[in-house]
């Protein structure tokens, strides 16, 4: 860290992140990264759905948007911040945070940015970690392309699953839903089921089937196996909140044709928190905010910021001109 107080510090250094820092570096403000290199797509091969940067590597990604934002003076360091607090008001009223470090480094800043993220959390099947974001999917607009006319089964964790194996039968005719510890499909459901030619499998999944480094099938506790080429599951997405905890808000549930599938950070549109001078953006307040969204929401948080801190420097400056 170059000095020990900033314009605005943004905590995480994805596609929200870097959109932001780029944002207001090119507004003239000082600003400072600070980014655990944890990106939630690490996994995956490559990025889609960006226009003018489709199929690009995550990491690919990610190297040249640090460098457009260090290009307009924006700091970048790695490491994970631990907390922040909120500063006693200066005699002319400014605002101002401390951000702290897991290593104990700490820094002020007059305002916040929080872009860190989510965490899927996977169902307890083994294997499915090791295969996730591989064949082991979610999103079919993320993913779908890619096994388009391939094999795929949906495992069953919650209500959601029959409307997840009708949406990508779109992409595939060989659609497999196992029941594993979802609820049993309704009338209705099941004959949109078969409407769609989508297979129904009972029996819970107890592992997946993998030949020289690639899925080839789940096992069910009856020990049958079924091929397939790709699994959808539903993963809980729990936003990464700890550093807008520690200002004192607090996560919500997200629902989803009413079951909870996660927990997020309200904001307003602008990414404004009900912490007057701290903002967040991308999966942490928006769960399925694609990596095209999360860079547009930093970008909208990050002119929402040199905003605000224009309102401050014009009562500043009035108050030392009266003085």
């Amino acid at each position: 860290m170059k000095q020990q107080r900033y314009d605005v510090v943004i905590v995480g250094g994805g596609a929200a992140g870097l959109s932001g820092a780029l944002a207001l570096g090119r507004a003239r403000r000082s600003v400072l990264v600070i980014d655990a290199g944890e990106p939630r797509n690490a996994p995956a091969s490559h990025v889609h759905n960006y226009l003018g940067r489709e199929s690009t590597p995550p990491g690919e990604l990610l190297a040249i948007g640090r460098g457009e934002a260090a290009g307009y003076g924006a700091e970048i360091v790695e490491g994970r911040v631990a907390s922040a607090e909120r500063l006693p008001e200066s005699g002319d009223g400014e605002q101002g945070f401390r951000v702290v470090t897991e290593d104990g480094r700490s820094v002020e800043a007059r305002r916040l940015l929080v872009t860190t993220g989510l965490v899927d959390e996977l169902p307890p099947v083994p294997g499915l970690a090791e295969r996730w974001g591989r064949e082991v999917l979610h999103c079919p607009y993320c993913h779908g392309h890619e096994v388009a006319d391939r094999p795929i089964g949906v495992l069953a964790t919650g209500p959601l699953a029959v409307h997840q194996a009708l949406m990508w039968r779109q992409w595939s005719d060989d659609v497999t839903l196992f029941l594993h510890t979802g609820p049993e499909p309704t009338e209705e459901e099941y004959e949109q089921l078969a409407a769609r030619d989508v297979a129904v499998v009972d029996g819970e999944v107890t592992g997946l089937e993998v030949a020289d480094d690639r899925f080839t099938g789940v096992t069910l506790a009856s020990g049958r196996v079924v091929p397939r080429e790709a699994l959808v599951v539903q993963a809980r997405f729990t936003a990464r909140s700890a550093v807008l905890e520690s200002l004192g808000l607090k996560p919500v549930a997200q629902e989803m044709g009413g079951t909870v599938v996660g927990s997020y950070i309200p904001t307003d549109p602008t990414g404004a928190t009900e912490v007057p001078g701290v903002w967040a953006a991308g999966n942490v307040t928006r769960l399925t905010e694609q990596v095209i969204g999360a860079a547009a929401a930093g970008l909208m948080a990050g002119g929402a910021v040199n905003g605000d801190l224009i309102t401050e420097d014009t009562r500043l400056a009035v108050a030392a001109r009266r003085a």
